[in-house]
C-alpha cells in the first residue's frame, strides 16, 4: 500500500504564528482539512489549525464508502485511493446467513476503500497545504474574542507554553465528536436521540486484500447475548485490517459496555474465517454523537462541521463522507460573501441531512429496544432484496439525484419522520 506521508520539516507550516486570516479552520480532520482545502481553491486566505502534529491517529473504522469516494474524486484523490486497497460492496453476516451486497453504484461511484486515518488525514491537510492554506501544528483552541453581535473576532490558542490569539473574518470549526471549541461557542449535545460507543484496533489477517468490507449485525457481548450494534472488518491492503465493534444507545437505554473486552470477544469468534493472529492493536474508543443531535451549529460568523455538527450516520456510525461534504458545502458558501451564517448553515444542513438523518436515527432507537433486533434481524438475513434496500439506506447511498423507488421511499420516510420530531436535527 502506497503511502504519501511527508515529514512535519516538509510541509509548508510557517514557523511564524499567523496572526490573521480571512477563513480560520479549527480542527484537521476529513471535515477541515476539505473546508481549508476547498476555501484556499476559492481564492479565500485560510489557515489550517489543529491541536497535534501530523501525522496522527485517530480513532475510526477506516472506511471509505462510495459516497466518499465521490467527494475525495472532487478534491482529486481518486487516482491515490486506487493505490490502496479497493472494495466492491458489504458482506453482511449473521442469524446464520451470509449475504454479498454489491455496492449500488448509480450516481455515486460502484467502489469503497478503506485507509488508516494516520495516513489519510495527513494526505487531506497535505491536499490544503498544498492548495495554498496555511498550516498550524500542536496548537490546541482553548476560547474565542467576540465583537458586534457576537462576532467572533479572534480564536485564542495554546500551543506550548505559549497563548496566543490569531484573528479572522470567518470560523470554521472542525474539531470533532467532543468539539471543545464548539462548546465554547454554545454547541450542546442531545443524548435523547441515538448515539453510539465504539472503538476499533489493528491486527494480522491474511486476508487484508479481501474485496470486500465485512459488518457483524449478531454482535454478542461478553455474555454471549445479542447487542445493538454491528462487529466490522475492514481490509487495508497492508497485511492487517481494521477490526471493531460499536453499540447503540438512547439516555432512555443507556449502554455500558467495556469496549476491549468486546472487540476481543468479537476477535476470538472470527479469528478463524478471517486468518487474523497476533495480539490488538491500537486499540481505541470514542462516544459518537449522531443525526444532527446539537443545537447552535452555526453563529454570526462561524459554523460547525462534520462530527462536531453531529453529522454522523445514526445507521452505521460513518462520518467521513459527511465530513467531507460540509467541509465543501461551508466553503462554498463563505466564497459567496460575508453575511450572517446563524441560520444559513443550520438551515443547509437540514436541508441536505434533516430528513435523512431524522428517519435514520429513528430506525436506529428501534434497535436498542430489547429483543426487536433478535426477533427481526433473521428476517432481513435471509431476503437480499431487504438487505440491498438497507445497504443503501443505512450507507447513507441516496443522492438528491436519484429518482427510483427506493429513493422516493428514503424520502418520504424521511419527510414524515421530521415533522413529528420533538427535537428536529440541528434544533
Amino acid at each position: 500500500m502506497g503511502c504519501d506521508n511527508r515529514a512535519v520539516t516538509d510541509s509548508p507550516v510557517t514557523e511564524n504564528f499567523p496572526t490573521h486570516t480571512d477563513v480560520l479552520v479549527v480542527g484537521a480532520g476529513p471535515a477541515g482539512s476539505a473546508a481549508a482545502t476547498w476555501a484556499a481553491r476559492l481564492g479565500l486566505t485560510t489557515v489550517l489549525a489543529d491541536a497535534a502534529r501530523f501525522p496522527r491517529d485517530k480513532t475510526c473504522g477506516d472506511g471509505l464508502t462510495p459516497r466518499a469516494i465521490g467527494e475525495l474524486d472532487k478534491l482529486g484523490l481518486a487516482d491515490w485511493l486506487r493505490t490502496h486497497t479497493t472494495n466492491q460492496g458489504l458482506r453482511a453476516h449473521g442469524f446464520g446467513q451470509t449475504l454479498h451486497l454489491r455496492w449500488p453504484g448509480g450516481n455515486l461511484p460502484d467502489w469503497g476503500s478503506a485507509v488508516a486515518r494516520t495516513e489519510f488525514d495527513d494526505r487531506l491537510r497535505t491536499l490544503a497545504l498544498d492548495a495554498g492554506a496555511t498550516g498550524v501544528e500542536g496548537a490546541r483552541a482553548i476560547d474565542v474574542r467576540r465583537g458586534d453581535g457576537g462576532r467572533v473576532t479572534a480564536v485564542v490558542f495554546k500551543q506550548g507554553q505559549e497563548t496566543r490569539e490569531l484573528q479572522c473574518r470567518r470560523l470554521i470549526v472542525a474539531d470533532g465528536v467532543r468539539s471543545p471549541l464548539g462548546k465554547v461557542l454554545g454547541r450542546e449535545w442531545h443524548r435523547d436521540t441515538v448515539y453510539a460507543i465504539a472503538g476499533r484496533a489493528y491486527i494480522d489477517s491474511t486476508r487484508s486484500d479481501d474485496p470486500w468490507i465485512s459488518s457483524h449485525l449478531e454482535l454478542r457481548d461478553t455474555e454471549g447475548d445479542i447487542m445493538a450494534g454491528y462487529g466490522w472488518v475492514f481490509p487495508l491492503g497492508n497485511g492487517t485490517v481494521n477490526i471493531g465493534a460499536g453499540s447503540l444507545a438512547t439516555a432512555k437505554r443507556p449502554v455500558d459496555v467495556a469496549i476491549k473486552p468486546l472487540i476481543q470477544v468479537y476477535r476470538d469468534s472470527i479469528a478463524d474465517s478471517f486468518g487474523l493472529s497476533g495480539e490488538l492493536r491500537n486499540v481505541a474508543s470514542a462516544l459518537l454523537p449522531m443525526g444532527g443531535a446539537v443545537t447552535n451549529v452555526a453563529g454570526p460568523n462561524w459554523a460547525l462541521i462534520g462530527d462536531a455538527a453531529a453529522c454522523v450516520n445514526p445507521l452505521n456510525g460513518e462520518g467521513i463522507d459527511y465530513g467531507l461534504e460540509t467541509g465543501r458545502l461551508v466553503a462554498e458558501l463563505l466564497s459567496e460573501g460575508d453575511y450572517p451564517l446563524t441560520h444559513t448553515w443550520r438551515d443547509l444542513l437540514n436541508n441536505h441531512y434533516g430528513e435523512t438523518f431524522s428517519i435514520a436515527r429513528r430506525l436506529s432507537g428501534l434497535v436498542t429496544v430489547p429483543r426487536l433486533l433478535p426477533t427481526l434481524g433473521p428476517i432481513g438475513m435471509r431476503s437480499t432484496f431487504l438487505m440491498t434496500l438497507a445497504l443503501r439506506w443505512m450507507g447513507n447511498l441516496v443522492t438528491d439525484e436519484d429518482r427510483d423507488i427506493a429513493a422516493r421511499l428514503w424520502r418520504w420516510a424521511g419527510r414524515r419522520s421530521i415533522a413529528v420530531d420533538a427535537r428536529p436535527p440541528f434544533s
